[in-house]
């Protein structure tokens, strides 16, 4: 046995509190030649093939934004009913994580890619062909899945079949193409019909859908069949083990996090606040695109340079200040300042915002929840860990238009700041205690 082909894994193992020889599969004796530890052309192209499930991700959440206008107009939608269509994408995307683990793991990492595929296809032809919200909510909804079950199979089966020493650059390719898919959105969808723009939705589907014909499963799914699907109806409740708990731990709260920073909220509906402070959405979304995809290809490099832990600090880092300026500027919009500093701040903060979080937050919780569980409980931990993530994007999504449109200061003031004009002091000092 080649304790080399298993290094990798038992490292991870050990870290997370796991024995390190508890996952030792005999199918994986040859995987120094299966997966070499040098670029090949069939790795490039199975990444290649691959990472077009990316680019359907970050083609499906953008959608909404440069859409929003044209199908309001077109089909009528309130606001509420646009609200449901940008957020239903995430109900889609939650069903798809739940059930993302199991399905890449019944019939592989290719099979999840192809049922991602069809269900994208059909969810962009019901939003070509709509004339109504239920059907429009209908494609969302089967995109949404889609794209749900491609957020968890898609670094997997890179991580998979990439070798360690290019593993981090590779997987980080998954968020610069869905970096490439937003702002390739964004600037299309400023020029097309929000219709036009849906069919053009299915091409990257259709070139992975028969892409994946072209390249090879992965090696550890393919030894981990081999070996372990007598224990596969026990694997749910593995999770829960205490040797799991640090795994766990930090990819449920990197998710967490990843979504309470307000990525979906700023993808969504960035023409909407754009507009609200003043500034081009047009020329805020393909100056957002443009430093997104920079963000994304710097991260690229630097993913095995520097490691994960300093860019995620760095990110994280720089995101609060750009969320800081952006709550800043819609205060001071709140006090009646002046619209060019409410535009400009919001404009810097949505850019340095979109930068920042596209260097780490963005996608190196993905990369590290395809590295830390150990492959007897990566199908469900995934899908653990991506569900969680796909309720916190449907609850940002779905709540950002309300508490959009909520003034804090207003409602404040209504509620709890009292008249004092006319009163004594003690008539003051009693309704304040009172």
């Amino acid at each position: 046995m080649s304790e080399r082909a298993f290094q990798e894994e038992e490292l991870i193992e050990e870290d997370m509190g796991t024995p390190g020889r508890e996952m030792r599969i005999p199918l994986l004796e040859e995987l120094e030649e299966v997966v070499p530890h040098r670029i090949t052309f069939v790795l490039v192209l199975s990444a290649f093939f691959a990472v077009c499930g990316s680019y359907v991700f970050g083609n499906a959440v953008s959608y909404s934004s440069p859409a929003e206008s044209g199908i309001m107009d077109e089909l009528g939608l309130s606001l509420a009913e646009y609200s449901v269509f940008g957020s239903i994408l995430t109900v889609g995307g939650l069903l798809g994580a739940l059930c993302s683990g199991k399905i890449a793991d019944l019939i592989g990492r290719r099979g999840a890619m192809w049922v991602t595929d069809v269900s994208g296809i059909v969810g962009w032809c019901a939003i070509f062909l709509s004339e109504s919200a239920w059907s429009l909510d209908l494609g969302r909804l089967l995109l949404g899945f889609g794209v749900g079950l491609a957020s968890y199979v898609v670094p997997v089966y890179i991580a998979e079949v990439t070798p360690k020493n290019l593993r981090g650059g590779f997987v980080s390719l998954c968020m610069l193409v869905i970096a490439c898919g937003m702002s390739m959105t964004y600037i299309i969808g400023s020029v097309l019909n929000w219709r036009i723009l849906a069919c053009l939705g299915t091409i990257p589907c259709l070139l992975q859908l028969v892409g994946l014909f072209l390249v090879p499963e992965s090696p550890r799914w393919l030894g981990y069949i081999e070996t372990c699907q007598q224990a596969s109806e026990h694997r749910i409740l593995y999770i829960f083990q205490r040797k799991y708990a640090k795994a766990l731990t930090v990819g449920l709260g990197l998710m967490i996090f990843q979504q309470l920073g307000g990525l979906d909220a700023y993808g969504f509906y960035m023409s909407s606040i754009l507009e609200r402070a003043g500034a081009s959405s047009t020329a805020g979304s393909i100056t957002t695109a443009i430093v997104r995809l920079a963000a994304n290809i710097v991260a690229v490099f630097l993913m095995d340079k520097f490691g994960r832990r300093p860019l995620l600090l760095v990110s994280a880092s720089g995101a609060c200040l750009a969320g800081f300026l952006i709550g800043l500027s819609f205060l001071l919009q709140d006090y009646h300042q002046s619209t060019d500093v409410v535009s400009t701040l919001t404009f810097i903060g949505i850019v340095v915002f979109s930068g920042f979080f596209s260097l780490g937050l963005g996608g190196i919780p993905w990369i590290i929840m395809a590295e830390i569980f150990p492959i007897n409980v990566k199908g469900s931990a995934g899908s653990l860990v991506s569900m969680v993530s796909w309720f916190g994007s449907w609850l940002v999504s779905y709540t950002f238009n309300y508490f959009f449109e909520w003034s804090s200061a207003a409602l404040f003031i209504a509620k709890m700041v009292p008249e004092t004009k006319g009163r004594t002091l003690e008539e003051i000092e009693a309704s304040m205690t009172s």
